[in-house]
C-alpha cells in the first residue's frame, strides 16, 4: 500500500526528526512555503528551491541550485537545464544540519529572491 510523504514522515522516528530540524531552519528562510505533495514536500519563494523526499532512516534533500555542488555529502547531482542543477544529499540525523548545509538551502533560496 502507498503512504503519502506525511505517513513516511510520522511513521519513523529518525525522519521525524531530521525532517522537524529542517523545517526549524527553514522557517527561518522569509517568505517560504511548504508545499506537500503524495511523495515529497517542496520548499517555495515563488517557485521551488529544496524538495524533501522521505527515506527509512532519512530524508533525501534535493537543493536546487545554478551550480552542481562538490562534495562528498552530495548523493547525487543533474543539470536539468542550462542553468540549474538538483543536487542531493541524504540527512540521516539533525546534526547533518550544520553549517555547510545551511550555507546550500540559503543559496538555493537566493536563486529564487
Amino acid at each position: 500500500m502507498a503512504r503519502t510523504a506525511r505517513e513516511r514522515i510520522d511513521g519513523d522516528p529518525v525522519s521525524s526528526g531530521v525532517y522537524g530540524a529542517l523545517l526549524d531552519q527553514i522557517s527561518a528562510l522569509d517568505g517560504c512555503e511548504l508545499q506537500e505533495n503524495a511523495s515529497s514536500f517542496h520548499v517555495a519563494h515563488g517557485r521551488a528551491f529544496l524538495r524533501i523526499h522521505p527515506r527509512r532512516g532519512g530524508i533525501l534533500v534535493n537543493i536546487v541550485l545554478d551550480r552542481q555542488l562538490e562534495s562528498d555529502r552530495v548523493h547525487r547531482a543533474e543539470r536539468v537545464s542550462a542553468n540549474r542543477w538538483h543536487n542531493e544529499v541524504l540527512l540521516k540525523d539533525p546534526s547533518e544540519l550544520d553549517a555547510e548545509m545551511l550555507a546550500w538551502i540559503r543559496e538555493g533560496y537566493a536563486l529564487t529572491v
